[in-house]
């Protein structure tokens, strides 16, 4: 089971890197975009919803932050219980 879900996992070599690629802040607009880039980008090849290549773990987590908590991960209704 382990080595099923190790298979999943994502490498990017660190020379693939570039220190002027897409970073924290970037990731965050990229993930507070999501949902109008992902329709643009099923009718056209020129946009795309995540940077590649990026600087990494930073870029993913400003991606995770813009997603979750600024975009459509984002919840300002509140449920009422029964």
């Amino acid at each position: 089971m382990s080595l099923t879900v190790a298979a999943c996992v994502a490498k990017q070599s660190m020379t693939a890197v570039s220190p002027t690629a897409p970073g924290f802040l970037e990731g965050v607009w990229h993930g507070f975009i999501f949902p109008i880039a992902w329709i643009i980008s099923l009718f056209t090849n020129d946009i795309s919803v995540y940077a590649v290549p990026n600087n990494g773990g930073w870029y993913d987590f400003g991606y995770f932050i813009g997603i979750c908590f600024l975009g459509v991960g984002a919840r300002t209704s509140k449920r009422r219980g029964s």
